[in-house]
């Protein structure tokens, strides 16, 4: 991952998906590692968990963060 990017969550398919959508209707385009993905299509086993890691450019990191906090209080989670 570039030096240029941080790392603003992990967590489950279905909130990454939420968080992914937001962040993109506010004109962030994050990158999503999916490394369960990653595995099962290389042929290796799947990672069981199946968290996902959001990143985002270091320039949108304190917009993408309210979004993700914002998300996060919404469902209590």
């Amino acid at each position: 991952m570039s030096s240029d990017y941080t790392k603003i969550y992990t967590g489950n398919p279905f909130i990454t998906q939420l968080i992914i959508t937001e962040l993109n209707e506010a004109g962030i385009e994050p990158i999503v590692k999916d490394e369960s993905e990653s595995a099962r299509l290389a042929g290796f086993a799947a990672n069981i968990d199946g968290d996902r890691e959001i990143h985002v450019h270091k320039g949108q990191v304190e917009k993408a963060a309210d979004i993700v906090n914002r998300i996060l209080a919404d469902r209590k989670v």
